[in-house]
């Protein structure tokens, strides 16, 4: 596809390995090139957003698929009185389940036991570091006692300049960065080096104007993760 001379564009997401390749091939051969790699993408939250869709919103995105996915949210930046969910969001966490993924389970293991010992890694740096909320590391899963499992994992009071925050972790774990304002927000995921994809939750157009106008990621979402 980066070289045949039919083929005009390329665009691809994905891990970043893959995507510096397609990007220099497809572009030493003249075509144009959309390349979006890395999976911490940064969801804020403001106070005005609606509560109840909002929550439903983050959690799915970010445990769905045992966020092993280039789109999940790994970050949620909670801005003012919004941090006031946050005790709701982890009591609404703890009720997904966690299976071999045949039975419907909200969660299902990880790929293999070496991601699920990084996951487990950067879980830890969280609890040195942070406020862990909820913890999904010691999973046990009956039938499958050597099944890569990671539950359902909130940590809080997230920063950047930590592994946990720093590093993808591509797995159920939820990162809780607060911030006062939303250009502060708006300033740290622009700030990071991961800019797949973002989303804000808000009732004012103003504020999802703003957002749209000066986040620079690959894909944004307005009330939409």
């Amino acid at each position: 596809m980066c070289t045949h001379p039919d083929i005009k564009g390329v665009s691809f997401v994905g891990a970043n390995e893959a995507g510096e390749y397609i990007y220099r091939t497809a572009s030493q051969t003249g075509k144009r090139a959309q390349v979006n790699m890395g999976a911490k993408n940064h969801a804020i939250i403001m106070p005005d957003a609606d509560k109840e869709d909002t929550i439903n919103a983050i959690i799915g995105a970010c445990f769905g698929s045992t966020g092993q996915r280039c789109m999940a949210i790994a970050v949620v930046v909670m801005v003012g009185d919004a941090a006031k969910w946050i005790p709701e969001i982890v009591e609404r966490t703890k009720t997904l389940t966690v299976g071999a993924g045949k039975d419907n389970a909200d969660i299902a293991p990880l790929n293999n036991a070496e991601h699920k010992a990084k996951v487990e890694r950067l879980i830890a740096d969280g609890e040195k570091n942070c406020t862990l909320l909820l913890d999904g590391r010691g999973v046990k899963v009956p039938g499958y006692p050597k099944g890569n499992f990671v539950g359902a994992t909130i940590i809080d009071n997230v920063r950047p300049g930590l592994d946990c925050y720093e590093q993808e972790i591509f797995g159920p774990v939820m990162q809780i960065v607060r911030a006062d304002t939303l250009q502060s927000a708006i300033d740290l995921i622009n700030n990071n080096t991961w800019g797949n994809g973002t989303a804000i939750f808000t009732s004012n157009g103003h504020t999802a104007r703003k957002f749209q106008t000066e986040i620079q990621a690959g894909q944004v979402g307005i009330n939409l993760p």
